[in-house]
C-alpha cells in the first residue's frame, strides 16, 4: 500500500482493491489555512470515529458517501474517488468570515440555508467563488452545480436532526465531494467538529474547531464530549 496523497489532517493510500482507499486520520490540527499549527494526541482518532458514525447515519437517511467502514482508531476504508475542488459551505447561522463580509450579526439565523462555492486553492487562500467562476474554471456545469447544492442542502437537513437530537445547534459546515470512476458525484473527505461549527443548543458554546481557533478550550476535550453525545444516540 503505497502514500498517494497527505494534506494538513489525513493520509491517503492505495489497497489491494481496485477502487477502494484506506484514509489515515493524523494527530494534527490546523487553523487559518495552516497558518495555526499544532500536533495533538488522540485527534485523529476522534476525528475518525465521529466522521465514521456521521457516514452511517447519512447513508441510513439515503445519503450515499465515499465511507465504507472504519478499519481502526485512526483508519477508514473509503470508495475511491477524484476530489471536486470546490469546498462546499452551508450557513444557517451567520458567524465568522460572512459576518464580516455583509455585516450580519453573529447569530442572525437566515430565512433559509446558504451555500456558497470556495475554490480549494491554497495558492489562492481558497477564494469564494460564483456559479459562473465554478464554469469558467471548468470544475462543474450548470447540472453538477445543481447537484452539489442539491446534496449539500440533503446533508443540512440531516445534519440538523442529528444535532437537535443532542441538544446542539448546527450553524455551518463545509463538505467535499468527489467523483466515481464512472462519473458518479459522491460525499467525500469528513464530517466532524473539524468542518462544522457547532453550538450547544441553550448556551452557544462551542462544540468545534473554534475552540483552538479563538484559544477558548481544550480541542481534545471538546471533541471528546461531542463524541460522546454521538455515541449516546447509537
Amino acid at each position: 500500500m503505497s502514500l498517494l496523497y497527505e494534506g494538513k489532517a489525513k493520509r491517503v493510500f492505495s489497497t489491494e482493491t481496485v477502487h477502494q482507499l484506506r484514509v489515515e486520520y493524523k494527530d494534527e490540527v490546523t487553523a487559518g489555512n495552516g497558518a495555526k499549527k499544532d500536533k495533538m494526541q488522540g485527534k485523529g482518532r476522534l476525528n475518525n470515529r465521529i466522521t465514521s458514525i456521521i457516514f452511517e447515519y447519512l447513508n441510513k437517511h439515503g445519503l450515499e458517501s465515499h465511507f465504507i467502514k472504519q478499519l481502526s482508531e485512526t483508519e477508514q476504508l473509503v470508495k475511491e474517488v477524484k476530489i471536486i475542488p470546490l469546498e462546499v459551505v452551508v450557513r444557517n447561522i451567520a458567524t465568522g468570515s460572512i459576518t464580516k463580509r455583509l455585516g450580519f450579526e453573529k447569530g442572525h439565523v437566515f430565512d433559509e440555508p446558504l451555500v456558497e462555492f470556495f475554490y480549494k486553492n491554497d495558492d489562492l487562500n481558497d477564494p469564494l467563488i460564483t456559479d459562473d467562476h465554478v464554469k469558467l474554471l471548468h470544475i462543474a456545469n450548470d447540472e453538477e452545480i445543481k447537484a452539489l447544492k442539491d446534496m449539500a442542502k440533503n446533508i443540512n437537513k440531516v445534519l440538523i436532526q442529528l444535532m437537535n437530537e443532542m441538544d446542539l445547534r448546527l450553524v455551518d459546515f463545509k463538505v467535499e465531494f468527489g467523483k466515481t470512476e464512472n462519473g458518479d458525484i459522491l460525499l467525500a473527505d469528513e464530517i466532524s467538529p473539524d468542518t462544522c461549527r457547532i453550538w450547544d443548543k441553550y448556551s452557544d458554546t462551542n462544540f468545534d474547531k473554534d475552540v483552538y481557533r479563538n484559544d477558548t478550550g481544550s480541542l481534545i476535550d471538546t471533541y471528546q464530549t461531542f463524541l460522546d453525545k454521538l455515541e449516546e444516540l447509537k
